[in-house]
């Protein structure tokens, strides 16, 4: 799974692509099908790719692309992202087994599973992850 250039920018939903960068901060586009450019300053803007995020889990943090490859590999329908916290929940314990109960809420699994949603049926979700870059 190579989702390095995805990431999620705090306040705006939906995922981006990240395309390229500038003097006023990073350039994304929007991954739905309006595919809208914008510019993010990292000063007033927090930015995460996916890679980079994880979930609370009870002993070690759990990486959210072993999360997606989970789900992936589970070969369920996720259930709506409006559904009840219960089936939320339910699935959540599935694909996520291990993770904090008391510090992944709700919003916490429908965000995940609808960035899932967004990115399933991506070129990117099935490419290998390119090495770490190395530093010299």
């Amino acid at each position: 799974m190579n989702l390095r250039a995805l990431v999620s920018v705090t306040g705006k939903p939906g995922l981006f692509k990240l395309i390229g960068q500038n003097k006023g901060g990073f350039i994304l586009e929007s991954l739905d099908e309006k595919k809208i450019k914008s510019t993010v300053n990292l000063s007033t803007t927090k930015m995460a790719t996916l890679e980079d995020i994880t979930i609370y889990g009870e002993e070690d943090e759990i990486r959210l692309l072993d999360v997606f490859q989970a789900v992936k590999e589970a070969g369920k329908e996720t259930p709506d992202a409006k559904a009840d916290g219960n089936t939320l929940r339910e699935f959540f314990r599935e694909v996520a087994p291990g993770h904090d109960e008391s510090r992944v809420y709700s919003s916490d699994i429908k965000k995940i599973i609808s960035w899932y949603n967004i990115i399933k049926d991506l070129p990117l979700f099935e490419e290998e992850a390119p090495a770490p870059i190395q530093q010299a």
